[in-house]
């Protein structure tokens, strides 16, 4: 069970936003790549990135800052915001990005995400973002009329690396994390899932630990890192007994 800490970029700066608002953000750090070399130091060993404006632009906003994270950590990072080609997609590979998080494409361009899952073996994942079960696009601005489940199913057989859940209603709240919708989710298809939107404290990651969480590849945790409400050691530290 992978715990991915996650830097949020929002014009260069690291950032947490409240339900995916970009009014309501809040900036944790104006130097995303001493960001990320903390959360190595704390012995995190995977780091999720999503760059926010380019969700919203549909192209790379923030290629600077993530740049700099790539130079400053050996640890593999995940990437998400405003991916919607293989010519995107190829680029960040190139420069280092372990995976790609496609989401918008991946309910408009389904065929983008199977032909670069094919291309690219292991290293292609689907960001799912739903509110009130429906899927959310173009930087959670638009909400689709299909449910996580069925385009998660789409990609079934199409060699996508995980499928990264997040409930929008919870996301930067710590309300804590939406087990149940992760799981109905996961016990659906055989895609990895990996649960995001709401982790709140020490008892998400006893949660995880759970047998009926077992099928879960792992959690994404924002807000509760950065205002001190998870120790990261105690957190890994448990995983670690559990393992």
């Amino acid at each position: 069970m992978i715990l991915f800490p996650a830097v949020d970029l929002k014009n260069g700066q690291c950032v947490r936003l409240e339900q995916g608002d970009m009014a309501r953000a809040t900036v944790f750090n104006l130097d995303p790549a001493a960001q990320a070399k903390s959360f190595a130091a704390q012995g995190f060993q995977y780091l999720h990135v999503v760059d926010l404006d380019g969700a919203f632009a549909g192209k790379p906003m923030n290629a600077h800052a993530v740049e700099a994270m790539l130079k400053a950590v050996t640890m593999p990072v995940q990437l998400g915001g405003g991916i919607r080609d293989l010519k995107t997609i190829e680029a960040w590979l190139d420069k280092g990005i372990t995976r790609v998080i496609i989401g918008t494409a991946a309910v408009r361009d389904p065929e983008l995400v199977k032909g670069a899952a094919k291309r690219f073996p292991g290293r292609v994942a689907v960001g799912l973002d739903a509110r009130d079960g429906n899927v959310a696009v173009e930087g959670w601005a638009e909400t689709s009329h299909v449910t996580a489940l069925e385009i998660a199913q789409r990609f079934e057989d199409a060699g996508v690396a995980a499928i990264i859940f997040t409930d929008i209603a919870r996301d930067g709240l710590l309300k804590g994390l939406n087990l149940d919708a992760t799981i109905a989710l996961a016990d659906r298809i055989s895609i990895p899932v990996i649960a995001s939107g709401g982790f709140a404290s020490i008892d998400d990651v006893k949660a995880l630990l759970e047998p009926r969480a077992r099928k879960l590849a792992g959690a994404i945790v924002g807000r509760a890192l950065y205002d001190g409400r998870l120790d990261p050691a105690a957190a890994l530290k448990l995983i670690r007994s559990a393992a």
